[in-house]
């Protein structure tokens, strides 16, 4: 090496330092792949996307293959850099070539190249994918020599080598995945998706209609306000009970409505015949897993009860599908429970559903207690209020227009400035 010409020597040191960037370019791209995506594209048969997963699938020999090459270049560079410094420098180059080869392979073999591999790893891990499995057949044996010592070391620190890392993925990171796609998933469709994920955090009880709201048939009226029920109902279907909501003895279904008519009367027992049974749901159920009992049981309308068996309200598979695809209002000024105002504040039924507030106007009141604005006033109140009183929830500033007995009936409601 003493006696090689300085430009044959040069260009060896330079073809080392281009080998060096190539096995840290390589390091950092195989390691930001994404593994999701290879996983999709290994499905589709991509043979880059094949290799890189094989070679991933056993990472302790990817890097062992990669530091050796990297290693093993980096001694050589560094010989060869003293040799070159001590013909032109004399006993000086010992000193300046380890600080000038530190540069060198900070700048052009290290930074540089792991910063373009890190911003993109496909372009730069698919192509280094073929040379590196070449590379593995060859050393393989000097891999899993260093390996198993390695792997002896980690085992007695008690890590255990073979233990791969955790891909699942949970709810929250599946969700921090779908909101960061940006354009790769067009919004309504992200929406969606979150809304799918955020099911599970719901239950039948967030959004039932409640009992005071709900319209059905009472057996004990009389025929004609019976009748009249019927052929006023905008629902396919109807509760039917005796006495009180809590004793449904079954569910109408409008598409027997005609079956119950006789001579423009009403045929009881036709009606009674007619009956589906009641399904019965409890409030704490997840929206996931009554969209689930919806499907298995092909039945779309359930009655929510609590712990004691009393009815609280209805719910039905359209009001889970709305969780999902958004209301079926075309905008916020066709709600009947939300009217905006030209000073910016809202008028807000006492009845209407705290989460339905929450997605209409972008707010944040708690979702964890009272289900109706009317109910959360209430709690935060600690007693019925015997006048118009304002409160503060939050950053939202409330004001009681109208009171009915002790309900809460309308509210003036606005956000509070930043």
């Amino acid at each position: 090496m003493n006696d090689a010409p300085l430009g044959q020597l040069l260009t060896i040191f330079l073809m080392l330092i281009v080998l060096s960037a190539f096995f840290s370019s390589a390091e950092t791209g195989m390691m930001s792949l994404n593994r999701y995506r290879l996983k999709h594209l290994r499905k589709h048969g991509h043979r880059a996307a094949t290799r890189s997963a094989k070679l991933l699938d056993r990472p302790d020999r990817l890097i062992g293959l990669i530091l050796i090459g990297n290693n093993l270049v980096n001694f050589i560079a560094a010989s060869l850099a003293t040799v070159v410094a001590i013909r032109l420098l004399g006993n000086a180059g010992t000193i300046v070539a380890p600080i000038a080869l530190t540069l060198i392979v900070l700048i052009f073999a290290e930074i540089t190249p792991k910063t373009i591999a890190a911003l993109h790893p496909e372009r730069v891990a698919f192509p280094a994918s073929f040379v590196l499995s070449l590379l593995m057949r060859v050393f393989l044996p000097l891999v899993v020599m260093v390996n198993g010592i390695t792997n002896g070391l980690l085992k007695l620190l008690g890590i255990n080598p073979r233990q791969g890392s955790d891909e699942n993925v949970s709810s929250d990171e599946l969700r921090t995945i779908v909101t960061d796609a940006g354009q790769l998933i067009p919004a309504r469709p992200r929406g969606m998706l979150l809304n799918i994920l955020e099911l599970e955090e719901v239950t039948v009880d967030d959004i039932m209609v409640p009992r005071s709201e709900v319209l059905g048939i009472n057996l004990d009226d009389d025929d004609e306000t019976i009748l009249q029920c019927i052929r006023t109902s905008m629902h396919t279907r109807l509760p039917v009970w005796r006495e009180d909501i809590n004793n449904i003895v079954g569910v109408l279904h409008m598409r027997s409505a005609s079956r119950v008519l006789a001579n423009e009367g009403l045929d009881r027992e036709a009606l009674e015949r007619e009956l589906e049974k009641p399904y019965f749901v409890p409030e704490s159920t997840p929206l996931h897993t009554q969209l689930m009992h919806f499907q298995k049981k092909k039945y779309p309308f359930a009655v929510v009860v609590d712990e004691y068996g009393e009815v609280l309200g209805l719910v039905a598979l359209g009001d889970i599908l709305e969780e999902i695809v958004g209301e079926f209002t075309s905008n916020m000024a066709e709600a009947t429970e939300i009217f905006p105002q030209r000073d910016g504040s809202y008028i807000i039924d006492g009845a209407a559903s705290i989460r339905d507030i929450n997605k209409s106007l972008h707010w944040h009141l708690p979702t964890d207690g009272p289900k109706t604005l009317s109910g959360l006033i209430l709690e935060h109140l600690e007693s019925f209020p015997d006048a118009r009183v304002g409160l503060a929830i939050g950053n939202c500033r409330l004001e009681i227009l109208e009171l009915q007995g002790n309900v809460i009936k309308a509210v003036r409601a606005r956000l509070a400035p930043t």
